[in-house]
């Protein structure tokens, strides 16, 4: 969907975009059987205290849940509408079964309304929103929804534009190429959904002004070069000056960007045939 940027009559409206919705049901009411109110801690664990910073306010919101499983095999589902969702970057589709039933599922690039989908352990057509196991999916096709173990629910690849594509199946595994570039074994009986997600152009809207940002229920960030340098590494100075240190640092002085995170343990590392390629800055 293309990004549409107006006059700019006021100062915010000069440098702010919005996607253009075409076919997305924006002002309809969602489903309400598959809404629920969801409690928000805004950036608070169990105790109170502040785990993620700058999180707060923000408009309400209602759950929509989503079917990131799709068990009901081989009953055709027609997608009511596409609707948008504002707890992920992707849009949503609601689909109405054969028997009845409804359901939510990740919008994939090209689903459209009254587009039939049908999700199946066996061979299906390889149509958009479709979906199988990864055994029976060819080579060089791009899927989004994967799970990691099977009967998990989609786990990879559910945000805007994001995709995977299939490698290969060899001995039980199959290879996916991430979105980063990191290629990971995944069993054969895992599920996945065929496309692409749709909403690819969710990340290129500015937002133009502050109170956009506080709607989505983020606070105000100072930079550290703001600081004083009792208060931040790369405070102090005079004028406009750099951080004056190699590398970016924490606010408790802990090295940032670019630093490795993940855990050498960590469950699954095994899994991963290459890892992603790193960003120079």
């Amino acid at each position: 969907m293309p990004v549409k940027k107006y006059k700019p009559i006021t100062p915010g409206r000069r440098k702010s975009s919005v996607l253009v919705t075409k076919g997305v049901v924006a002002d309809k009411r969602p489903e309400k059987s598959l809404t629920k109110k969801i409690h928000r801690n805004v950036g608070r664990n169990n105790q109170g205290r502040i785990t993620t910073r700058h999180r707060g306010g923000g408009v309400k919101r209602l759950y929509r849940a989503i079917d990131f499983k799709r068990t009901k095999y081989d009953i055709d589902a027609r997608v009511a509408s596409i609707e948008y969702d504002p707890n992920r970057s992707a849009h949503i589709a609601l689909l109405v079964y054969t028997d009845g039933a409804k359901s939510y599922m990740i919008a994939p690039d090209g689903l459209k309304v009254g587009m039939t989908v049908v999700a199946s352990q066996g061979v299906v057509e390889y149509t958009v929103g479709n979906r199988m196991p990864l055994k029976l999916i060819p080579a060089g096709t791009q899927v989004h929804a994967v799970e990691i173990r099977p009967g998990q629910g989609a786990i990879i690849a559910r945000s805007a534009g994001s995709g995977i594509t299939v490698m290969g199946v060899d001995k039980g595994n199959a290879q996916l190429r991430m979105p980063s570039g990191e290629v990971r074994l995944v069993s054969e009986d895992c599920a996945a959904t065929l496309g692409v997600v749709g909403n690819a152009d969710h990340g290129n809207v500015r937002l133009g002004k502050a109170g956009r940002k506080r709607h989505l229920g983020w606070r105000p960030t100072v930079r550290g070069k703001a600081m004083n340098p009792i208060d931040h590494p790369h405070g102090g100075g005079e004028g406009r000056t750099p951080i004056g240190m190699k590398h970016p640092k924490t606010p408790w002085g802990k090295p940032a960007l670019g630093v490795k995170t993940r855990r050498k343990k960590k469950q699954g590392s095994s899994n991963i045939l290459k890892r992603r390629k790193q960003k120079r800055r």
